[in-house]
C-alpha cells in the first residue's frame, strides 16, 4: 500500500491557483523540450521513498484543509548553489480535487497513510467549471 506526503501549499489562494501555477511551469518545461512535470524542492528526504514511489501522492494543504493532490513520480536529490543538500519531488502536472479535510499548520511536510487520505472529488459532468468555493462547501455537506 501506498504511502503519502502532506505539505501545505505556501502563497497559494485556493486551488485554482495552485493549477495556474502547475501550468505555468509545465509549459515552460515542454518549451524547453523536457516533459511537463512540476517539482517541489524541500530540505528533508523522505526516508520511506520505496512505499511513496508504490502510487503515492503529495496532499496539499491549502487555507488550512488537504484540498488538491498531485501524484509523486520520482524523488530526486541535488546539492544547491550554496552547497546546501535538497530534495526534489518530482510531481504529475494533474491537480487532482480531494474532499477538503481541515489541517493545522506544520512546518515542512508530514507523511500520510492511505486510509487518513481525503478521497478524490468527482464532480461528474460539466463540475469542474463550477466555483471553487461552491465545490468545497457542496463537499463538506457530502453532496460531491
Amino acid at each position: 500500500m501506498s504511502l503519502h506526503i502532506l505539505k501545505l501549499c505556501v502563497g497559494a489562494t485556493g486551488i485554482d491557483d495552485l493549477r495556474g501555477w502547475v501550468s505555468q511551469r509545465s509549459m515552460a518545461a515542454i518549451a524547453a523540450g523536457l516533459e511537463p512535470h512540476t517539482v517541489h524542492t524541500t530540505r528533508m528526504t523522505p526516508k520511506r521513498r520505496d512505499e511513496i514511489l508504490d502510487g503515492g501522492s503529495l496532499y496539499w494543504v491549502i487555507n488550512g484543509q488537504i484540498r488538491a493532490r498531485q501524484a509523486l513520480l520520482d524523488i530526486t536529490n541535488h546539492t544547491d548553489g550554496q552547497g546546501i543538500q535538497r530534495c526534489d519531488l518530482v510531481l504529475a502536472p494533474q491537480v487532482v480535487d480531494t474532499v477538503p479535510v481541515p489541517r493545522k499548520p506544520f512546518q515542512g511536510w508530514r507523511y500520510l497513510k492511505p486510509e487518513d487520505a481525503p478521497r478524490d472529488l468527482d464532480f461528474g459532468e460539466g463540475g469542474e467549471d463550477m466555483p471553487e468555493e461552491l465545490r468545497a462547501e457542496l463537499a463538506e455537506l457530502g453532496l460531491l
